[in-house]
């Protein structure tokens, strides 16, 4: 069945308000989720909300956690979550970030204790939205190993980066590995195949078996490089916000322990390096450029496209997430048919 962006965006804000999260922070989950749903990030999306409740059921979620600034200083922050929602957490920390850019130039801000926080390319938009240029990178618990070996010792490793421009969604979101670890989780849950080429089982052969390849490792993208890229993402998210790093990161996947990675949400202003006007200008120049064959995507294309099919057609949802989503209602007397219909 599919579902529209609004209908998600109710159901997500009723269960988490049954659940004592305050709705301010219901709306901002939600708000990441559907966008995760619309880009076509369906790893992301609903198909993760599963993972929260169980969090907040077991407690490694805190519903009304209150994020605290542990180091300041004009153009950096360090916040420490108190494992509340990554979304609202990394929310609030692209704020200041933003805040901090338009004052110094320059705001950077790292987080630990926090959560899962849906896409990374919500916050960098955060930014562009504000003619800011965003970047956004976090590690997660291991599921990639380094080039040569075969026990997963780096994370997914996400980076995102968002550009402003006067007429393009420039945008990039993506894991440094072959494939985002939730796309092998949705492959298993839907009982598909994942492709070739993405991922190893535990004796560190080639496999097709997301479920192999959820207890092997997944291969970095584009081998040596991917590998290099998480790994520096890994030191640069894990001990320079004083998060966890390598093997001891937890939490990202499995909602039954607390979550130990760590974030760091970098903002530039252009206007204190040029005109910020002849900077989109110049960015719409080179996307023209870019763009003077036909048939040519720029970062972001797939995303807008995605966007306008699902708003368009709904979001499509797989009869196991539909049943799980529909007991999750029934366990905190929310009204399915009322929200989403039969």
């Amino acid at each position: 069945m599919n579902i529209t962006a609004e209908q998600e965006k109710n159901l997500i804000i009723e269960i988490l308000t049954k659940l004592e999260v305050p709705e301010e922070n219901a709306i901002i989950v939600a708000d990441v989720t559907v966008n995760a749903d619309l880009k076509g990030f369906s790893s992301h999306g609903i198909g993760r909300f599963p993972q929260y409740i169980t969090g907040l059921k077991i407690g490694t979620i805190q519903p009304r956690a209150e994020v605290t600034v542990e180091k300041e200083s004009p153009a950096t922050a360090l916040l420490n979550g108190n494992h509340g929602f990554g979304h609202v957490v990394t929310y609030r920390g692209m704020e200041m970030a933003m805040k901090k850019a338009r004052e110094t130039g320059i705001g950077l801000v790292g987080i630990n204790n926090s959560n899962h926080f849906g896409i990374a390319g919500y916050y960098s938009d955060m930014a562009l939205r504000q003619d800011l240029v965003g970047i956004v990178i976090a590690n997660t618990e291991p599921a990639v190993a380094p080039i040569g070996g075969k026990e997963p010792i780096l994370g997914t490793n996400p980076l995102a980066i968002g550009i402003p421009s006067n007429g393009h969604y420039v945008s990039v979101d993506m894991a440094t590995s072959a494939s985002a670890r939730g796309k092998l989780m949705e492959a298993k849950r839907r009982g598909e195949e994942i492709p070739e080429n993405v991922a190893l089982d535990e004796q560190g052969t080639p496999t097709i078996d997301p479920c192999a390849a959820l207890k092997g490792s997944i291969l970095p993208f584009g081998a040596h490089k991917g590998y290099a890229l998480a790994f520096m993402i890994e030191i640069m998210a894990g001990p320079l916000v004083g998060a966890a790093y390598g093997k001891a990161v937890s939490g990202t996947a499995n909602p039954e322990v607390n979550c130990t990675k760590g974030d760091l949400l970098a903002v530039i202003d252009p206007s204190k390096f040029v005109d910020p006007d002849h900077f989109k200008e110049e960015v719409d120049d080179f996307i023209a450029e870019v763009k003077s064959s036909p048939k040519i995507f720029i970062p972001g294309d797939m995303e807008v496209r995605n966007i306008k099919r699902f708003k368009k057609d709904g979001i499509p949802l797989d009869e196991t997430l539909k049943y799980q989503l529909k007991d999750i209602c029934q366990e905190y007397g929310v009204d399915w048919d009322d929200i989403v219909g039969s």
